[in-house]
């Protein structure tokens, strides 16, 4: 895989509700995790003492974060009502070389910035909210 563009890792969100995905405006970072929880099923007669887990019984979860420049866009629009409203539509995440992972993600903070010599900035942090689907590249 050859090195990949920052800019190219996109947050894109359902503007709709009918698959009408754009991209996040003014976003200048963003990051992706992907977390799943063990089980420990070790016992006495486990081999050696080792650690043993129980495959496929965690739960699964991703985080998206990200950090950019407040434009007042559609998608500033759309993010700020999906917030208040507790909503959970659909985004998309765009890595590079890589895939697409898409699914249900409840806005889970908005953080809003600025300096009297700055421009204002925002941090959103989503949680997500059921199964993704990827989809390569």
């Amino acid at each position: 895989m050859a090195v990949q563009k920052g800019k190219d890792l996109l947050l894109k969100l359902d503007l709709s509700g009918a698959g009408q995905f754009e991209t996040v405006a003014g976003l200048r970072a963003t990051r992706i995790s992907f977390n799943a929880e063990t089980v420990d099923v070790t016992s006495l007669e486990s081999a050696g003492g080792w650690r043993e887990l129980l495959a496929g019984a965690g739960v699964k979860s991703a985080a998206i974060s990200g950090a950019g420049v407040f434009r007042d866009e559609s998608t500033d629009e759309r993010a700020r009502q999906i917030f208040f409203d507790g909503a959970t539509p659909e985004f998309q995440v765009i890595i590079p070389d890589f895939g697409i992972v898409q699914g249900r993600f409840l806005i889970t903070s908005i953080e809003y910035a600025g300096s009297h010599d700055g421009e204002a900035t925002y941090e959103l942090a989503l949680a997500s909210a059921g199964a993704l689907a990827f989809n390569p590249l």
